[in-house]
């Protein structure tokens, strides 16, 4: 008979703290959005405003985003052929 008592006792008491934890993060959740609710009201969206004019990218920034990547892909190449075994 004990035994049957103390898994009663544990299931009890797991679906206490299973419980516990259903309402707190119920909770949490409902706090959450509330709070970004209250934010969205109060808080505007920042005005977002665009250039008129976009700038071409230079020819060294080319080269340069070409160097970076080269560097980047010996790197990685280098990285996997030490990683083999």
């Amino acid at each position: 008979m004990q035994d049957l008592e103390l898994l009663q006792d544990g299931l009890a008491l797991m679906a206490l703290g299973m419980g516990v934890v259903f309402v707190f993060l119920t909770i949490l959740v409902i706090s959450v959005t509330l709070m970004s609710a209250l934010i969205g009201r109060f808080q505007p969206s920042p005005v977002v405003v665009g250039k008129a004019k976009k700038t071409q990218p230079s020819a060294v920034a080319a080269g340069q985003d070409d160097e970076v990547m080269a560097v980047i892909s010996a790197a990685v190449h280098r990285y996997r052929s030490t990683r083999r075994h």
